[in-house]
């Protein structure tokens, strides 16, 4: 059996041994891996549709743009359940660069991202190809495009593993981040002055650029060859074939390093300069007292101190700050957008137990019964609202001093405090039902291999629960006329209704946990 065979048996056991740690798991999995087959289904039939179109290009070619680019930041920044993505965990092994390189390209084929990929890159060829040479040019493009995003992928995600594997690179992951999520916020204000602009023909500029770099160039090959332009589709294609050339030499002198070269990361902790433990005078003592104020500093020191956690929480808090601020700026906001800012963070309250890794265990030491996992969950949720609070006041004001709406700043309020009453009281539930690992080896992996459809399925299935909860406050916002009066009832329903939510899910989620505690310790130490 040739090497390339084993990692890709090893990719599949890694998927199906994922999926049979439980039903649900499975359950999970199927409908999350269902629902991308869907959306992908539907791209490429609207690719299909658009042949003939004069913008195919257009549109085409910047997707393409789009698509290497995710394949650059998503392995990096978003869950991801492939462990053959870390190569440090190969370095024992008797291995060459050359034949490592080869097996690990073709063993990325596997999964649902490169068959999504697929799907987009042949919508873009049937929907430009014309002719006999275009179909040939498309035959070649389309697999060159799959090549350069997967290797494009793994290039990136070797070059920057000793970098997010250690301390100090993990918090620069979360400066990395931010900026990707900031950016993906630009592109969706630029789709906006898009639509105003007076429509696709305001990106062709843009396409004109973008068609000359890798792995677009390989689709616009096929649109050249459809009008004729044989020189410039030979030219694209070899482009892009110059680029994974290029690609799969820095990924294998990567590999080589990271095989050969020792890390200066695992310096001895004793040789630094041990830090003084903090005082419990001064501000400590605003803490409450027992198992609350305990939990409530621990759960806030995550934030400070785990890297992850804290690329999450200062994610959170911009994108919920820019979203409303933007659209306001550019006046097509509105005050209730700022019902984003708690909903970023209420998120936030989600798979609690995950974050805690094998750690958790010292955790369930303390809980013994209901009372129990009730006050570790509530002092959970009380260290987010220190935080989540005064920001959705912050944001929801800021938003509508920039409007000049000050009439609708009390029904704001209220429906975004009953979102964040929702979204606690889910997420709180949601933590019991579904926990997930969350991998403290690789600084690029946030779900454990097998657990990503069901991180989906949790974060998404709680949102929209959340949702539902919250109808009855977003009909009375519709119905009622801004004012005072109104404004004043529904910041007071709002707050009373959160209120209530979040404490009818801690109440349902208590008993959940206490009787799932060996389940959930299992499924968050599994990374």
């Amino acid at each position: 059996m040739t090497l390339t065979q084993v990692f890709v048996r090893l990719k599949l056991s890694l998927l199906l041994n994922g999926l049979r740690q439980s039903a649900g798991r499975t359950a999970a999995y199927v409908t999350s891996a269902v629902l991308a087959l869907l959306f992908a289904a539907g791209q490429l039939l609207g690719l299909v549709l658009l042949r003939g179109s004069e913008h195919a290009a257009t549109v085409t070619v910047l997707l393409a743009g789009l698509l290497a680019l995710g394949w650059a930041v998503m392995p990096l920044f978003f869950p991801s359940g492939d462990e053959t993505l870390d190569p440090t965990r190969l370095v024992m092994l008797p291995l060459r660069p050359g034949p490592l390189v080869r097996a690990l390209l073709v063993s990325s084929l596997v999964g649902i991202g490169p068959l999504f990929t697929l799907c987009l890159a042949v919508g873009s060829s049937v929907a430009l190809a014309r002719g006999a040479f275009a179909v040939l040019v498309a035959v070649v493009a389309v697999p060159l495009v799959l090549l350069v995003c997967v290797a494009l992928a793994r290039a990136v995600a070797a070059a920057n593993v000793r970098l997010l594997t250690s301390r100090k690179g993990r918090d620069l992951a979360v400066l990395s981040g931010l900026v990707i999520a900031v950016g993906i916020q630009f592109v969706n204000f630029g789709a906006q002055r898009l639509g105003r602009a007076g429509g696709l023909s305001a990106l062709d500029p843009a396409a004109d650029v973008v068609r000359w770099l890798p792995p677009a160039s390989a689709v616009s090959a096929v649109d050249s060859a459809s009008t004729g332009a044989y020189g410039e589709a030979v030219a694209g294609l070899l482009l892009t074939a110059a680029a994974l050339v290029a690609l799969l030499y820095a990924w294998r002198r990567s590999l080589v390093k990271l095989m050969t070269a020792p890390d200066g990361s695992t310096l001895a902790a004793s040789s630094r300069p041990s830090r003084r433990e903090p005082s419990s005078s001064g501000p400590g003592r605003l803490w409450p007292g027992g198992r609350t104020g305990t939990v409530m500093r621990r759960s806030l020191q995550y934030v400070t101190r785990d890297p992850k956690t804290k690329a999450a929480w200062v994610t959170s808090l911009v994108i919920g700050l820019i979203v409303p601020l933007f659209n306001a700026l550019q006046g097509t906001g509105s005050v209730y957008f700022a019902c984003f800012a708690a909903g970023m963070l209420g998120i936030q309250m989600y798979n609690q137990f995950g974050q805690d890794t094998s750690a958790f265990w010292m955790v369930a030491m303390t809980i013994s019964s209901t009372r129990d996992a009730y006050e570790e969950l509530r002092a959970r949720a009380l260290a987010l609202l220190l935080v989540t609070l005064p920001y959705t006041l912050l944001v929801t004001g800021l938003t509508a001093a920039v409007l000049g709406d000050w009439r609708s700043l009390p029904q704001a309020l209220g429906l975004s405090f009953g979102v964040l009453g929702a979204m606690l009281g889910t997420g709180a539930v949601a933590s019991a039902r579904f926990p997930y690992s969350i991998p403290q080896d690789s600084g690029f992996k946030n779900v454990a291999p097998g657990q990503a459809g069901l991180a989906w399925i949790s974060i998404l299935g709680g949102m929209v629960a959340a949702a539902l909860l919250c109808a009855p406050l977003i009909v009375l916002t519709i119905v009622l006329d801004p004012g005072l009066s109104s404004g004043l009832l529904l910041l007071a329903l709002g707050a009373g209704w959160g209120t209530l939510l979040s404490w009818a899910g801690l109440r349902l989620a208590a008993p959940r946990t206490a009787d799932r505690l060996p389940e959930i310790l299992a499924a968050v130490s599994k990374g």
